[in-house]
């Protein structure tokens, strides 16, 4: 499946910071890791970590599938508001899953630290109203998020325009929140402990597998075939391959980023933006003075149809960021298209899948797929240490 379209700003920037070799042998591993991007890059962080033998396989060249047209703000609110969330699976179970988010924003800067990795920087984000009759809406999910302990603040439309310096009748800010380049991370999280047993090959489609109760078999296009005890799924949107029930649906989110501001005057803080529309709009900036604008998603059907849109979508985007900040003389310089999935309830698959012997998998969709690969990785490590993780039942299968 092709996950993007037009350039990414990320791509063009970093280039290709690192090569991988394709296989071209057989090979025998504790463990592998069915994608490079980035939520396998962190189960690969993990796993080294704790120990284990490791070997990556990519069907592209590291980092071009979703990474590199992420957007990458990370929030611990995920796409399904907390008070909605607690409804559908309970509230014990909702506070817990945006409270992960939470702690993942700390660990990805932890991470990002230790690698020395450019790109991360924590930010507030402001959760806005589109429209006046949102407002109830924000009040009940604010209501929700203080209950449940976060740093939250309700302001109104004064103070929304004094600061931000745009027109909302309320939002919500939160006092934590980060950004990222996900392209450079993964790439930084991959080069750690190259000297561990921890493998990594790109360029290198798999195409057939068969899972054993004693362990999985792989072939790739090449005919070099890998023998592992466990198999992690960390492929992404691309999971509709592998996973026989209808789990994601599949919508395509469109991105633009501006020319570089010489003396760039943005909104209080660069906060991460995002409204209560459905799509909604989100906007945050870049290390090196740009602003970049995200939405406008559509269902996703094929590339033509994607890649079709795109042009149009762009000058929307670049509409909607000029209706609200005119004063920043707005001129769009790259624009692309990416595809991501949403579920039922907003959170991911994460485990076990009980149809596919010693498989796991990681698969953080929606608008928080990098704070739930941290997540997933997390549980996923514990589970083949053999420990238990009272959060892996939140994110199950059968859920």
């Amino acid at each position: 499946m092709n996950l993007k379209s037009g350039y990414p700003f990320w791509l063009v920037k970093d280039g290709l910071p690192f090569n991988f070799p394709k296989l071209e042998k057989n090979l025998e591993t504790d463990i592998v890791i069915l994608g490079g991007g980035i939520s396998g890059a962190l189960v690969r962080y993990h796993l080294v970590n704790a120990g284990f033998e490791t070997v990556t396989l990519d069907a592209r060249t590291i980092g071009l599938g979703s990474t590199c047209a992420s957007t990458a703000l990370l929030q611990y609110e995920i796409d399904t508001p907390l008070h909605e969330l607690r409804e559908m699976v309970g509230k014990e179970y909702a506070d817990r899953a945006f409270h992960l988010c939470n702690e993942a924003i700390t660990q990805l800067g932890k991470i990002s630290r230790e690698l020395k990795c450019s790109g991360f920087e924590f930010k507030d984000s402001l959760y806005f109203a589109a429209y006046k009759k949102d407002v109830k809406f924000l009040e009940k999910e604010f209501k929700a998020r203080h209950e449940a302990g976060f740093n939250v603040e309700f302001l109104d439309s004064e103070r929304i325009k004094k600061e931000y310096g745009f027109d909302s009748p309320a939002a919500i800010l939160s006092h934590h929140g980060a950004q990222l380049d996900a392209y450079l991370f993964t790439h930084g999280l991959l080069q750690h402990k190259k000297d561990k047993p921890a493998e990594i090959y790109d360029r290198s489609p798999v195409v057939r597998i068969k899972h054993h109760k004693n362990g999985v078999e792989l072939e790739t296009e090449n005919g070099s075939k890998v023998k592992c005890r466990k198999l992690v799924y960390a492929t992404g949107y691309e999971v509709v391959n592998f996973i026989e029930e209808p789990i994601v649906d599949l919508l395509s989110t469109y991105a633009i980023v501006s020319e570089q501001y010489n003396h760039p005057k943005f909104w209080k803080n660069g906060a991460l933006l995002w409204n209560t529309a459905d799509p909604y709009l989100y906007f945050r900036t870049t290390p090196d003075g740009r602003i970049l604008v995200g939405g406008r998603d559509e269902e996703f059907t094929s590339k033509q149809k994607r890649e079709k849109l795109l042009p149009k979508k762009a000058k929307q985007l670049t509409s909607d960021i000029r209706k609200m900040f005119p004063d920043l003389e707005f001129k769009q310089e790259f624009s692309w298209v990416g595809t991501f999935g949403s579920t039922k309830d907003g959170l991911p698959y994460i485990g076990e899948y009980p149809k596919l012997p010693n498989s796991y998998f990681a698969l953080g969709f929606g608008g928080n797929g990098i704070t739930f690969s941290l997540v997933a990785a997390k549980i996923i490590t514990d589970l083949l240490l053999g420990k238990q993780n009272k959060d892996a039942d939140i994110f199950r299968f059968g859920r």
